[in-house]
């Protein structure tokens, strides 16, 4: 989809869109921060070898029980644990991306927020329930977020407004692995899920009063920004009432390609970061609150360089150095490439611990390259089923991250010699497979199934 110039301008950083935009990137700080938690809170919750409650401890062992209670959960167990967050979402991720196009963005964004923080708040006592409640607990309500850049981001500034409030995703993590460990050590690992859930729930009360799903619409919205923003807007539409042309989307190679680059690109992001802390405490051998520190840098550069490439992309844009699918390849491909490359260093040339915090930071935080590639490509080809569209390609990206994180788990309990070697080159050929179809098949202009002018039926 070429972008056409707006004939006028309205402030940037100043304006309600971007302070949205900064709202939406807290909500998904709180969001990811009560994902990712129990990557490093799991260290402590299975930090002892004897069966829960043994007799023979101290009393301060005791004490340090009851404030860290601990499971016996072999390496397998904890893999399905940590990859429960996306059982879920493999379920509601098509029908949340379709009624994102219908019902209000508001009341979804708010409401899912809030019913993901109490499932949130209830981890401790699903936790000694026993595994299978800790699983349906962690299955969480998605954010169908990426409706709400339909109405409110022009054209050329999709790539800085998407990247500022999904890099959110990757300063969340970074705040929860900062602070877990010394959330576990002063008052306990459940203490960490109370925090965050409560955080959640206050955010997505925020969120429903400041929110509204039209800029026409918005109370506090300046004349020339409204003007501007939905001038830019003028020629595009959406799917609402309408019939989704099922066939044609199945048929459509670009669409595949996006698929299978969202399948690599999560495949890469759950083995990066919901394992950083497994590998740290395997490789380092570290405590608790120093596993936290480190496993949090790859997430503080990921969310530096999240911003940034934004910020390229819409400059590329703006001054027509180069065709949206140009863009769309060069970054898809920086995403999926280095991470494999760096990766793979990860294992045979990482022989010192600093060679291996480098490594390990870099494999994890150029995949946020993909922001500005595969990953808002679906507006390009289709925005009047972008909703749709965005959570088929999210629901296929999360097979490859439920797949990764599960397999990693069951690799590392048979074979924990040459277990981390055999995830990298696993993740880097599912990485180059995946690429290789992108590039000869992604496009980045209005497919014809997508226009107004066209009924495809069911």
């Amino acid at each position: 989809m070429e972008d056409q110039l707006p004939s006028r301008k309205a402030p940037s950083f100043c304006s309600l869109r971007y302070g949205l935009c900064l709202l939406l990137h807290f909500c998904n700080v709180v969001m990811m921060s009560q994902r990712m938690c129990l990557s490093l809170t799991v260290v402590a919750m299975v930090n002892s070898t004897e069966p829960h409650g043994w007799p023979n401890t101290s009393t301060k062992d005791l004490l340090d029980n009851i404030k860290n209670p601990r499971y016996n959960w072999s390496p397998e167990i904890r893999g399905v644990i940590l990859s429960s967050i996306l059982y879920g979402m493999l379920i509601v991720k098509i029908p949340v991306g379709y009624l994102s196009g219908i019902y209000s963005i508001r009341k979804m964004v708010s409401c899912a927020l809030i019913l993901s923080s109490l499932s949130s708040l209830l981890i401790p006592l699903a936790a000694d329930a026993g595994e299978m409640p800790l699983i349906a607990c962690r299955g969480t309500v998605s954010i169908a977020q990426h409706m709400v850049w339909v109405k409110w981001a022009p054209p050329l500034e999709r790539g800085r407004l998407t990247s500022l409030s999904v890099s959110g995703l990757m300063l969340g993590p970074f705040i929860a692995l900062l602070t877990t460990g010394f959330i576990c050590q002063a008052l306990g690992w459940p203490f960490v899920f109370y925090i965050f859930g409560a955080c959640g729930c206050a955010l997505g009360l925020f969120w429903f009063i400041l929110f509204y799903d039209d800029p026409k619409d918005h109370p506090c919205i300046s004349v020339d920004e409204k003007e501007f923003i939905t001038s830019s807007l003028v020629a595009q539409v959406t799917s609402s009432g309408q019939s989704l042309p099922i066939k044609a989307m199945l048929k459509s190679l670009p669409l595949w390609a996006i698929s299978l680059g969202c399948f690599a690109f999560s495949w890469t992001n759950h083995v990066m970061f919901l394992y950083s802390p497994t590998f740290i405490s395997s490789k380092l051998h570290v405590n608790v609150t120093e596993n936290g520190l480190l496993s949090a840098l790859p997430y503080l550069f990921s969310w530096v360089l999240g911003i940034l490439v934004g910020q390229v992309a819409d400059l590329f844009l703006s001054r027509n150095m180069f065709h949206v699918i140009t863009i769309r390849k060069l970054f898809t491909t920086l995403g999926l490439l280095l991470p494999s490359l760096f990766g793979i260093c990860l294992c045979h040339l990482s022989s010192g611990f600093h060679s291996t915090i480098i490594f390990l930071i870099l494999a994890s935080a150029t995949a946020v390259f993909c922001i500005v590639g595969i990953l808002i490509n679906p507006l390009d080809i289709a925005p009047r089923y972008y909703g749709f569209l965005k959570g088929v390609t999210v629901l296929i990206g999360m097979t490859g991250g439920l797949t990764s994180s599960t397999l990693a788990g069951i690799i590392l309990n048979r074979d924990p010699e040459s277990s981390w070697s055999k995830i990298f080159f696993l993740m880097a050929a599912i990485n180059i497979i995946s690429l290789t179809f992108y590039l000869i098949f992604a496009k980045a202009e209005i497919q014809d199934w997508a226009k107004e002018k066209q009924h495809t039926r069911l």
